[in-house]
Formats: C-alpha cells, structure tokens, sequence
C-alpha cells in the first residue's frame, strides 16, 4: 500500500464502488483483498475497491478513477446511489487500525459515498487495485467483508433491481457484445432474485427495437443452437 502513504486525505469522507459484472453465468462483484502487510490485525481482509477522498478532490472523479483503474473502460456506466454514515461503520478497530497503518493518518468516523457501475466482464479487468489483487466474487458467495461494505452491496443489488425495472437497457452494459435470449434472461432472473417465465420474458424484451437479432447461432453446444442478439443503444428512447 505504499502509493497510499505521504498523500493528502481527508479521514472523513471515502469513495466505495460497488462494480457488478456478468460472466455469461453468474452475476458477479469486484472485490478487493488487503495486503497482509500486518497478519497480527486479524481484520477482515476483503473488501470494495475504494480509499478515502483525497483533498480538493471532486467525488466524481474519484469513483471513476476507481472504476477505470479496475475495468479498464474510461467511460463504464456509474452513479452515485447513496451515502453511508453510521457511527458504527469504524466500530471494528482492527479495520481502523488497518486503515490507519496503510495511510498513516489518525482515521475516526467516516462517511462513504457509495457508487455502482455496472461493466461487461472481460480480460481488460486489472488484476490489482491500490497494489491489492481484486476478484470477482459470485454475489451469492460473498465473505464477510471489511467495515459495512455487505451492507452497500445489498444496497447495490436493490438498485439495480430497481434499474432493471425502470431502466432496463442499463442491464446490457453487463452482457456480451453478442448474447442469447437465455444469457439475457438468467441475468435479469440473478438481479431480480426470482425465476422468469422463458415465453413472457422473451416475447416482452425480443420485441424491444434496441433488442436486435443476428443472422448469428451458437456452435458447438450439444442441444439447439441458440440465436445471438445485440444491443443497439440508439434505439432506446429517452
């Protein structure tokens, strides 16, 4: 954590970002593992990618360094979703004391600015965040993680629940250049938690006009080739 060390921040007020991502199987979360740098704090050592808010810095600008650092995009879809401030956010001393050793300076309440971004998960993802590896964690396999970051995450995955309903084109950020009906439809199922019925959904979305067809099939699958969609952006109507 050294590039952290000798900076200005501010201790309280940090940037958290809740990156979601789409394998073709599973929704996933971007999360980082803290350097063992100090064994004996036995705190937990996974966590979001975040740091604090460094001085004159806009909070912005902050969450989309985050995210183009780890997904390589200079222009992933993010917004700001909510702010976490509770007290108990820093009652873990071991996670203090963790932040306090990687930016050497005194760390008492702080308030997080919590962001989403929703990427398409490719080999671009950096492999390390603040000299720490980050992984894409199944978000029904998630650990205990450091500070209150469980509970931004299931803040997250509400919103996105609330996204896919009112927004639900934000959803293909997540998807393969080229997807089937059924890629689409288990990724709507794991944000809104519940099975789809396959005719409605496809007779629903299909007959969308940013929802476009391929003269495109799967090869090599054992069962019937499915046909590939794209997603056409300037189809949508804002």
């Amino acid at each position: 954590m050294d590039n952290l060390k000798g900076l200005n921040f501010d201790p309280h007020v940090s940037v958290d970002c809740v990156v979601l991502g789409y394998d073709g199987q599973q929704l996933k979360v971007l999360l980082a593992t803290k350097s063992d740098e100090a064994p004996e704090l036995e705190y937990n050592n996974v966590k979001l990618p975040g740091r604090l808010l460094r001085v004159n810095e806009d909070l912005d600008e902050a969450a989309n360094n985050i995210v183009s650092q780890l997904a390589g995009a200079r222009h992933p879809y993010m917004h700001q979703f909510r702010a976490f401030g509770s007290p108990n956010r820093t009652a873990n001393p071991k996670d203090v004391l963790w932040l306090e050793n990687a930016t050497k300076q005194k760390i008492g309440r702080i308030v997080t600015i919590a962001y989403l971004s929703l990427i398409r998960i490719t080999n671009r993802t950096k492999s390390a965040f603040n000299d720490s590896p980050v992984e894409w964690f199944p978000v029904s396999e998630i650990p205990q993680l450091a500070f209150d970051h469980n509970e931004i995450i299931d803040a997250a995955l509400r919103e996105v629940q609330r996204l896919s309903q009112m927004r639900p084109q934000l959803v293909f950020e997540m998807l393969p250049p080229r997807f089937t009906a059924l890629q689409m439809r288990h990724l709507f199922e794991q944000i809104q938690r519940r099975e789809l019925d396959a005719r409605n959904f496809a007779k629903l979305v299909l007959s969308k006009p940013w929802i476009v067809p391929l003269d495109e099939w799967e090869t090599g699958v054992s069962h019937r080739s499915a046909r590939y969609y794209k997603f056409q952006a300037n189809k949508v109507k804002k």
